[in-house]
C-alpha cells in the first residue's frame, strides 16, 4: 500500500532525514521524506496501520499542525534588533543594562522557532542557531555580572542576539515564499479540476462521486468533470491545459476528453469512463509530485548533514578554548541552510516549469540522464509523422456519368459516402478528406450494398441526389462510378508540421538524430530526407527496436528513445531516457520517462535542454553552498567575523539558493 504524509515543523534536510529514518526503522514501511514539500511519500504493508506511521512522526516532535507564524515574530526581532542598535550609541554604563530586555524578547519570543527543534534532543541546523544566539547571551550575561558597572561597547553581544534572529528569520520566511512559489506549478495541477458535475437528470454532484458510466453535462465555459465519451452534441474543447496547444479541438459524438479541459462553445453530454486517480489529470498530479522525490545528489547532501552538526559543533567547542566570540560566530554561520535548499528548490523549479511547457519528469534521476543525452532515435509512424494517412484525389477532367459532368466535390462526396461503412485507414484519410473540402451534406445520402474486398477496397450503391442510385467502387486507388473512371486517390502519412524543425534543433545541441522504423527502407529514407536525418534503421520488428538501442549504447551513446505505440515499449524501457508523446498509448507512456503532452517533437529538445539547465542550477548551488562552509567557518574561528555579521551572511546564502533556483522559471 502506499499514502503520503503532510510532515510540519521541520527546519531543515536533518529533520527530514530523522523522520525518514525512524519511519523506516517500522517493520513493514518503506518511506522517503522531503524536506522541500513537507512531505512523506510511505509504501506499507497491508498489515501496517497508518496510524502507527502518524503517531511515530508525532512522538518525534513533528505534526500536520501549521509552523507558527513567522511575520510577527519577525516583526517584533526587526524592532527590537533596531532599538538594540540605536542603544550602542548609548553611555558605556547604560547600554548593557537597556539592551538586555530586548534581546530577551527577541531570544525567547522570536528565536523560539529554533529553540524549539534544538529542544527535541536532535542535532538539526536549528541547534547550530540556538547554540550560537544562546553564547552570545550567555557570554554577555557573564560579562555583565563580572564587569559591574556594565564593561565598554564590544564586550557584550545582545546587540547580535538581534540581528542573528532577525536575518534567519528573514531567511526563513523568504525560503517559505519561494518554496510556495516554486511549487506552485504542482499546485495548479491539482486546483485545475472542476469541483462539481451536473448530471443528466438535473442533479449536481461533487465530482468525487461521479462513478464510471455516469452521464454528465458539460456547458458553454465549463470545466470537463471527468474523462470521459461524448455521447451527445459538439463543441469545441480548449487542452491547453494538458498539451500546451492554443488551439481547441473540435469534438462530437464518440470522441473522447479528458477531465479539467474547458468546453468552450457547444454544449456537451459526456459518459464517464475514468473517475477519481485514474483521470489524467490525477495521473499528471502523481507524475508532477512523483518528480519531487529525493535525486541522488540529494541524498548525499542529507548524509552529509548529518555529520556536519557535531563537527562544527566540535570545531566550535576548540575555537571556544581561545576566543568565546569566534567560537560563537563559528556556530552561526556554520548552519548549511543553503545546502538543505539546494538541490529541492532547483528541481521543484525545474519540473513544475516542465509541467508549465507540457513537459511530465517521472523522477529527479530523469534530469541527470537527460542532460547527457548524445543520440535520440525516433520511431516514425506517429511521432515524425501523424500516424494518420492524408488522402487526395485526382479527378479526371470532363468524367460523364448518365449525362451528367462531375465536379470534384461530386466525385469526392459519393467516394466519402462510398467510405463511411468501412474502417479502413484510407477510407477514414478520404472521410476526413470529404469532410474538410466539401462538406457533410454527402452523410444523408443513402448507401446499399456496401462490400469490402480485401486487399483490394469497397464497393458500394450511392443514393445520388442528381445521378439517381449509381455504382461507386474504389479498388486499388482507382475510383469509377458505374464503370466510368472518374478519379485516382493517392494516400501518404503526412509529416508533424514541427517534426524538421525538432530535429534541426536537436542538432543544433550537437544531439544526433536516428530513424527506427517498421516501414520499407524506401519510405523511411523519404520520411528521414524530408526531416534532415541521416542514420535510419528500417523493417524493424517491434522485439528488434530494443536490440538497436541497445546496439547504439554498446557503442558508448547515450540514447533518448521517443515512440508513442505498444511496440514501442520495450525501447523505451530500455533506452537511458524514454520520452513518450502524449497521444500515445499508456503502455507507451508508462514505460517513458518524460511524456510530451502536446506531442510536439520540440518538446524533445525542450526536454532535453530544461535538464541541462536543472541540473547546472543543482551544481551551481551545491558550489555556493559548500564554498559558503568551506569559506566562512575558517574566517569566523580566526576572529576575522563577528557573530552579528555571521547570521547575516548564513541567511544570505540561503535566499541566495532559492533566488537562484527561481531563475528557472524564466526558462
Amino acid at each position: 500500500m502506499h499514502a503520503d504524509f503532510t510532515v510540519t515543523g521541520m527546519s531543515c534536510t536533518s529533520c527530514s532525514a530523522r523522520v525518514e529514518r525512524k519511519l523506516n526503522k517500522l517493520p513493514g514501511v518503506r518511506a522517503e521524506v522531503n524536506y522541500a514539500t513537507e512531505t512523506a511519500s510511505v509504501d506499507f504493508d497491508e498489515s501496517v496501520d497508518p496510524k502507527t506511521i502518524t503517531d511515530t512522526i508525532t512522538k518525534l516532535g513533528y505534526g500536520s499542525k501549521r509552523q507558527p507564524e513567522i511575520m510577527p515574530r519577525l516583526i517584533v526581532a526587526a524592532v527590537s534588533t533596531v532599538v538594540l542598535m540605536a542603544l550602542m550609541f548609548a553611555p558605556h554604563r547604560w547600554m548593557a543594562i537597556a539592551q538586555l530586555p530586548f534581546a530577551l524578547l527577541v531570544y525567547f519570543y522570536s528565536g523560539w522557532l529554533f529553540h524549539r527543534n534544538t529542544l527535541k534532543g536532535q542535532l538539526t541546523m536549528d541547534t547550530l542557531v540556538t547554540l550560537g544566539t544562546t553564547a552570545a547571551l550567555v557570554y554577555s550575561l557573564m560579562h555583565m555580572h563580572w564587569g559591574w558597572p556594565p564593561v565598554a561597547h564590544g564586550h557584550v553581544y545582545f546587540d547580535a542576539v538581534g540581528m542573528i534572529t532577525t536575518s534567519l528569520l528573514l531567511g526563513k520566511l523568504l525560503e517559505h515564499r519561494a518554496k510556495n512559489r516554486s511549487s506552485a506549478a504542482f499546485r495548479e495541477l491539482l486546483n485545475l479540476g472542476a469541483k462539481q458535475a451536473v448530471l443528466v437528470d438535473g442533479r449536481t454532484v461533487p465530482v468525487a462521486d461521479l462513478r464510471v458510466g455516469d452521464v454528465f453535462v458539460v456547458g458553454p465555459g465549463e470545466k470537463v468533470a471527468t474523462d470521459g465519451r461524448v455521447v451527445r452534441g459538439s463543441s469545441e474543447v480548449d487542452e491547453s491545459m494538458l498539451t500546451g496547444e492554443s488551439l481547441p479541438r473540435a469534438v462530437a459524438v464518440g470522441d473522447d476528453v479528458a477531465g479539467a479541459t474547458l468546453n468552450t462553445v457547444g454544449s456537451l453530454e459526456v459518459e464517464a469512463t475514468r473517475v477519481g486517480e485514474d483521470t489524467v489529470l490525477a495521473q499528471i498530479s502523481a507524475l508532477v509530485a512523483g518528480a519531487q522525490q529525493k535525486a541522488p545528489v540529494q541524498r548525499l547532501v542529507d548524509q552529509i548533514s548529518r555529520f556536519f552538526v557535531p563537527t562544527v559543533i566540535a570545531i566550535a567547542l576548540v575555537v571556544a578554548f581561545f576566543d568565546v566570540p569566534s567560537a560563537v560566530a563559528v556556530l552561526v554561520v556554520a548552519c548549511p541552510c543553503a545546502l538543505g535548499l539546494a538541490t529541492p528548490t532547483a528541481l521543484l523549479v525545474g519540473t513544475g516549469r516542465a509541467a508549465q511547457l507540457g513537459l511530465l519528469i517521472k523522477g529527479p534521476q530523469v534530469l541527470e540522464q537527460s542532460r547527457k543525452v548524445d543520440t535520440v532515435v525516433f520511431d516514425k509512424t506517429g511521432t515524425v509523422t501523424s500516424g494518420e494517412l492524408t488522402a487526395s484525389l485526382d479527378c479526371e477532367d470532363a468524367a460523364v456519368v448518365g449525362g451528367v459532368a462531375l465536379q470534384h466535390c461530386d466525385v469526392v462526396e459519393l467516394v466519402a459516402a462510398a467510405e463511411s461503412g468501412s474502417e479502413h485507414p484510407v477510407a477514414r484519410a478520404l472521410v476526413r478528406y470529404a469532410q474538410q473540402n466539401c462538406g457533410n451534406q454527402w452523410r444523408e445520402w443513402e448507401v446499399s450494398d456496401f462490400t469490402a474486398l480485401p486487399g483490394l477496397g469497397v464497393r458500394a450503391r450511392v443514393a445520388h441526389p442528381a445521378l439517381g442510385v449509381v455504382c461507386v467502387e474504389v479498388i486499388r486507388g482507382v475510383i469509377s462510378v458505374n464503370g466510368v473512371l472518374v478519379a485516382r486517390v493517392s494516400a501518404r502519412d503526412s509529416l508533424k508540421p514541427t517534426s524538421k524543425q525538432a530535429i534541426d534543433l536537436l542538432k543544433a545541441d550537437g544531439v544526433e538524430p536516428v530513424l527506427l522504423t517498421g516501414d520499407s527502407a524506401a519510405v523511411a529514407q523519404a520520411v528521414a530526407a524530408e526531416v534532415g536525418i541521416d542514420r535510419v534503421w528500417s523493417e524493424v520488428m517491434p522485439d528488434e527496436k530494443l536490440d538497436v538501442v541497445r546496439t547504439l549504447q554498446d557503442q558508448g551513446r547515450v540514447v533518448a528513445m521517443v515512440g508513442d505505440g505498444i511496440n514501442d515499449a520495450a525501447a523505451l524501457a530500455q533506452a537511458d531516457v524514454g520520452i513518450a508523446m502524449g497521444s500515445g498509448t499508456d503502455v507507451a507512456i508508462e514505460a517513458s520517462d518524460i511524456t510530451v503532452l502536446n506531442s510536439d517533437l520540440r518538446g524533445v529538445d525542450t526536454a532535453l535542454r530544461l535538464s541541462r539547465a536543472t541540473v547546472r542550477t543543482i551544481r551551481g548551488n551545491l558550489f555556493w553552498a559548500f564554498a559558503y562552509n568551506v569559506l566562512l567557518i575558517p574566517v569566523a574561528a580566526a576572529g576575522l567575523m563577528e557573530p552579528m555579521w555571521a547570521g547575516a551572511a548564513m541567511a544570505l546564502s540561503s535566499v541566495f539558493v532559492v533566488t537562484n533556483s527561481l531563475r528557472l522559471r524564466r526558462f
